[in-house]
């Protein structure tokens, strides 16, 4: 909501000043040639056409505050984000077209049959039922493209509100959570790693560090050496004699994490990291790149976050955890989150601390990630006198 609200804010602010432009006769010129918004596939907005309109000639010297303007529009949501909302509006329009219906202006009758034919499994041939997550994401996705048009779509008409309500009631089911990686769980899982390569050095920082912070895969991978090191980082570390110093930025504003140094060398994050810098000749940049070169060289690219899921299910597999499931559904059991879920369920401390490290804003949300925490603590049958 708040993305949205910047985007439209700006594109506003940049239209109004086109139109008192346009009301001057002094500043009266020719229209502008440039391409209408929506020249891309099925009339999906590029990154260039994000909500700021090209300044027009009489605002020639506007025009460096114009691309300022586009880059922060582009900085309000991710990269991942960005794509999953081209992504859904692609299958939207794709939709649309075969049904012989029109994209625009937004019709809420026609948005409420799309989210039915996506829970029903019948958007598109071969298509499976979406999920409740799903469709509530494709829902801002149609949002969000309709406000760079322009145009506002009314999710609380009831076409839309009363079909999603339904679809919640018959399709909502409680979320499933990905595996707690417990610390030995973890030590089990750092055995598998090859610690004479730089690939093991460096997926053992990751694991370390990602469980000791309770990250996320994207604040993993988005560390830099130090502040102001890469366009694209969303943190950096700090080593300090008593731990590491971790600033990340978040969804919700900048924070900080504390780690502190571990009992001992082979399980310490602080010093595989150390270890990983070290060996990997790092001297500023992202902190976790690509290894090459058969494993020999290390490349500048940052490594991409999908990289930590994937990590954390090869080795938890390979270390034989909760090896009395079956194979498949092992592999559903872990992902990036299964480091959060671990320090948060066997970190033995007062609960606001692991809330801090977590960033949540609510003790509840905490919780959700605690796997063994003692559910009957506070008996309300018995203290009610039953």
């Amino acid at each position: 909501m708040t993305d949205n609200l910047a985007l439209s804010f700006i594109m506003l602010f940049m239209l109004k000043m086109t139109k008192i432009i346009e009301q001057n006769p002094e500043n009266r010129v020719q229209e502008n040639s440039a391409p209408p918004l929506g020249t891309g596939e099925n009339g999906a907005v590029s990154p260039a056409e994000l909500s700021v309109p090209t300044a027009p000639p009489p605002l020639a010297h506007l025009q460096d505050l114009t691309e300022r303007a586009r880059a922060y529009v582009e900085a309000a949501s991710s990269a991942n984000t960005r794509r999953a909302y081209a992504s859904d509006w692609k299958h939207f329009a794709a939709w649309c077209r075969r049904q012989g219906l029109a994209l625009v202006p937004p019709a809420p009758q026609t948005v409420g049959l799309y989210i039915t034919a996506c829970a029903s499994g019948t958007a598109e041939k071969g298509m499976r039922a979406n999920s409740v997550s799903t469709i509530a994401r494709r829902l801002s996705s149609l949002s969000w493209n309709y406000a760079q048009r322009g145009l506002a779509l009314d999710r609380k008409d009831r076409h839309i509100a009363t079909v999603l309500a339904g679809i919640r009631n018959r399709h909502a089911a409680p979320p499933r959570q990905k595996e707690a990686v417990m610390p030995e769980d973890l030590i089990a899982m750092l055995e598998t790693l090859d610690r004479g390569s730089l690939r093991g050095l460096r997926d053992r920082a990751m694991l370390l560090i990602g469980f000791a912070g309770g990250l996320r895969r994207s604040e993993i991978t988005g560390l830099d050496l130090g502040r102001d090191q890469s366009e694209d980082g969303r943190g950096w570390i700090e080593i300090l004699d008593k731990g590491v110093l971790l600033t990340l930025r978040g969804k919700t504003g900048w924070r900080e994490v504390e780690i502190g140094r571990g009992s001992s060398d082979a399980t310490c994050p602080i010093a595989a990291v150390e270890t990983w810098i070290k060996f990997a000749k790092l001297a500023k940049g992202p902190l976790f790149r690509r290894v090459t070169g058969q494993g020999k060289a290390v490349g500048a690219d940052r490594l991409n976050d999908q990289e930590v899921a994937r990590l954390v299910k090869k080795a938890a597999l390979a270390a034989g955890v909760r090896g009395d499931l079956p194979e498949g559904e092992r592999a559903m059991r872990f992902a990036g989150h299964s480091l959060r879920a671990g320090l948060a369920s066997s970190a033995e401390v007062d609960e606001r601390y692991v809330q801090k490290q977590l960033g949540h804003s609510t003790a509840e949300m905490t919780r959700r990630y605690q796997r063994r925490r003692d559910r009957f603590r506070v008996n309300l049958t018995k203290a009610a006198g039953l």
